[in-house]
């Protein structure tokens, strides 16, 4: 299925600003992010299965994977907030 990132539900948005966070936490790519972290913590269940279902991310029990897409809307996320801080 071919990578759509227009119109992404704010539920969705959420899995890419989290990821944006670790982006600018590490200073790298991020790949995946944790999708339930066992300690009461999960990625909204719709947004997760919503960026599955437009090609960005694969779903396991525990972790989000970013296809190629997906990483690159990571990028473009992360450069929209800088940009928003006027870097």
């Amino acid at each position: 299925m071919p990578a759509e990132t227009h119109a992404l539900s704010d539920r969705a948005l959420s899995i890419f600003a989290f990821a944006a966070y670790h982006h600018l936490i590490s200073g790298q790519p991020i790949g995946s992010v944790v999708r339930r972290d066992g300690s009461g913590h999960q990625a909204d269940p719709e947004g997760a299965a919503e960026v599955e279902r437009h090609g960005l991310a694969t779903l396991s029990d525990d972790a989000i994977t970013f296809t190629e897409s997906g990483v690159a809307l990571v990028g473009t996320t992360v450069a929209a907030i800088r940009q928003a801080s006027g870097r």
